[in-house]
């Protein structure tokens, strides 16, 4: 929308208002575009972290994560089936 100003924190006008449109909260567009302005934004997009592979976790995790995505025969499933369950699912 043209016309909204986002106010003098956001260092990005143009990179917010790009976020706010595809739907992101005032805080996350907010949060972005400032981190993105101080640097360049490749390096904003490549500091997530790394998961661990599911075949360095033990039986019980998987269990636990499988439960928590609530995915069916678990309980029943050997370490590999949770292991493809969980990657596909």
């Amino acid at each position: 929308m043209p016309g909204r100003d986002p106010g003098p924190s956001v260092k990005d006008k143009k990179v917010y208002e790009a976020l706010r449109d595809e739907g992101n909260s005032k805080e996350k567009s907010a949060r972005i575009a400032n981190a993105s302005a101080g640097s360049s934004r490749r390096a904003v997009a490549s500091t997530g972290g790394r998961s661990g592979s599911y075949d360095d976790w033990t039986l019980a995790q998987l269990r636990k994560r499988a439960s928590e995505l609530d995915i069916e025969g678990r309980s029943s499933m050997s370490k590999a089936e949770l292991v493809d369950a969980l990657r596909h699912h």
